[in-house]
């Protein structure tokens, strides 16, 4: 991105680009999906948002980070709580997330939808 790099909106937005696995480009570049963010009327930045299959493989490489080990690593109840963080981040509307999170936790997608279950039978009872 050329010009706008240290403008004060670029460096307010930039850690939530970064934690959405966005793009931050230049106005000039913006294609018709991209959200251009203005400051005092005049185009500053525009945010190129991520597929959604490309925001769950984001969103579980932040997670892993986070543990500071691969998810498949953590234990039963630490798979569970991250299985109900993912479905709240809308992690399994996505086509084939709940391929994707079982992959990611090491687990079969049968103990994602167990835990999934038991997570909404814990809400409803």
């Amino acid at each position: 991105m050329t010009g706008p790099g240290d403008h004060p909106l670029v460096a307010a937005v930039k850690p939530l680009a970064d934690a959405m696995g966005a793009e931050l480009v230049g106005p000039d570049e913006a294609r018709a999906d991209d959200v251009v963010l203005a400051w005092e009327g005049r185009d500053v930045v525009a945010v190129r948002l991520p597929q959604l299959s490309e925001s769950l493989d984001h969103i579980l490489a932040a997670m892993e980070r986070r543990h500071g080990m691969p998810l498949a690593e953590l234990d039963r109840k630490a798979k569970q709580e991250a299985v109900r963080l993912l479905e709240a981040r809308g992690a399994f509307s996505v086509r084939h997330g709940v391929e994707t999170v079982a992959g990611a936790l090491g687990v079969s997608r049968f103990t994602v939808y167990n835990y999934l279950n038991r997570e909404n039978a814990a809400k409803s009872g």
